[in-house]
């Protein structure tokens, strides 16, 4: 990729920022980011205070790191992650079914958000031109004339320090649901900016676990809200030897106490996978978390939107976490934002706005109907989401027996393929019709215990 500027600052140093930093390096001469943690260390922080909770990295995400950093896959293995087979080593229960898969299919490897964020920094911070300027809070957006953004005010947050400008050619907020920007844009007259918003108040409790009967339940478990039990659990191996387990409910909050915590995984947990919990060492304490509503934020439908600013990550869309998107759609941003880079600075911002807009269009749908099949969450079900949620019911039934619709469902959940395939003939078939059978040949993964 050419060089289109001189220099280019990111607001926040989580995996949206570094991976919106990634890109940019091929662009700009320099690139700043700018973080208000302090620190940043190797264990979770204030700034990512979903960090302590468990993290699945979708395929697709999967891919597109190990595409923007060659050998991370190998440098995570090697530091610890854990690598698993999906079809033989985890365990889906959605719509109160256990799901099949094949083994073989692909691989996944496991880690904790702060283990594979540090990874993630240092392969950015080792990229020439790039520095991390921390301990810094984002004020407001500068101004520059008519129709552009040209830096950032920041103010240090040692006692003390006087507020700082930095100059950019391109500004990316990346600083998740928090960040400010679309306020500070219509205070500079640019706007309104419109937005998407269903509320869902879903509360998350964490700990990390040392399981002695670890291998009778593989390596991840995953257990979905449903209608009429709006809560979930997973429990994932990570580095460490140890398993992070998160249970989180919508209509009510997971205890954070010892008992509380250990009876609130009891409702979810599959028989034998709570008699390995409550055989477990604990390792910590129980972190808990909030998560108000689902976030989108249409900047693609600001009719002035200014140059020189664009927004990634949770800035620019969140989703409920227990459907471990955010990552991975930030990794499809970055894609998008690289794409637009490549076509030169004019019109970058709409280019971008009007691309990234497209690419979250499925997630988001999915997400959103995910969440508003739960009737504890308040929103309008047009027909288009009653239909999809319907039809989703039944290919989880169908895959519930038949590996070949399994595979084709986490494909699609995994934004490997479009939502679309799921209509193809194949899987039409084995969804509509409850007695067809799986006739693809290869191993499927038994369903060999009850759910709970």
């Amino acid at each position: 990729m050419r060089v289109i500027g001189e220099h280019a600052v990111v607001l926040g140093a989580g995996m949206a920022g570094l991976l919106a930093a990634r890109v940019l390096a091929e662009a700009y001469e320099r690139v700043t980011i700018v973080e208000r943690d302090g620190t940043l260390t190797r264990e979770a922080r204030k700034g990512v205070p979903q960090g302590r909770h468990a993290h699945v990295l979708l395929p697709r995400g999967q891919r597109i790191l190990e595409e923007l950093f060659p050998g991370l896959d190998r440098e995570l293995v090697d530091g610890g992650a854990v690598v698993a087979d999906p079809g033989a080593d985890h365990r889906f229960v959605m719509g109160g079914r256990t799901l099949l898969r094949r083994a073989g299919a692909e691989r996944a490897i496991q880690a904790s958000r702060p283990f594979l964020e540090r990874a993630v920094r240092e392969r950015v911070a080792a990229l020439p031109g790039v520095r991390f300027t921390c301990g810094r809070d984002v004020v407001g957006l500068l101004g520059g004339g008519p129709g552009r953004i040209t830096g950032v005010q920041v103010m240090p947050r040692s006692v003390g320090g006087a507020a700082e400008e930095i100059r950019a050619d391109l500004v990316v907020d990346a600083m998740g649901r928090g960040g400010r920007t679309r306020h500070w844009l219509e205070r500079l007259g640019y706007g309104p900016v419109p937005r998407e918003e269903i509320n869902i108040g879903v509360g998350y409790a964490s700990r990390p676990i040392r399981p002695a009967l670890a291998a009778r339940i593989g390596r991840a478990v995953v257990v979905g809200p449903r209608p009429g039990r709006s809560a979930g659990m997973a429990m994932v191996a990570v580095e460490g030897d140890r398993y992070l387990l998160t249970v989180a409910g919508l209509d009510r909050r997971p205890p954070a106490d010892d008992d509380g915590f250990l009876a609130f995984a009891r409702e979810l947990a599959p028989p034998d996978v709570f008699e390995a919990i409550r055989a477990a060492e604990p390792l910590g304490g129980v972190a808990t978390h909030r998560y108000s509503s689902d976030l989108r934020v249409r900047y693609e439908r600001v009719r002035n939107l200014p140059e020189g600013l664009v927004v990634t990550g949770d800035a620019l869309c969140s989703f409920n976490p227990i459907y471990a998107q955010g990552m991975t759609v930030a990794g499809l941003e970055a894609e998008v934002l690289r794409r637009s880079l490549r076509e030169g600075p004019r019109g970058l911002a709409r280019r971008y706005f009007r691309a990234v807009a497209r690419t979250l269009d499925d997630p988001w749908r999915m997400a959103v109907a995910a969440d508003l099949s739960l009737p504890e969450v308040a929103g309008r079900r047009g027909p288009a989401v009653k239909i999809m949620n319907a039809y989703v019911d039944r290919v989880q039934a169908a895959a519930a027996r038949d590996a070949a619709v399994g595979e084709q469902f986490f494909r699609v959940i995994g934004l490997l393929d479009p939502p679309a395939a799921l209509l193809r003939p194949a899987v039409l078939a084995r969804a509509l019709l409850p007695g067809s059978r799986d006739r693809v040949a290869g191993p499927a993964v038994r369903e060999e215990h009850a759910t709970a």
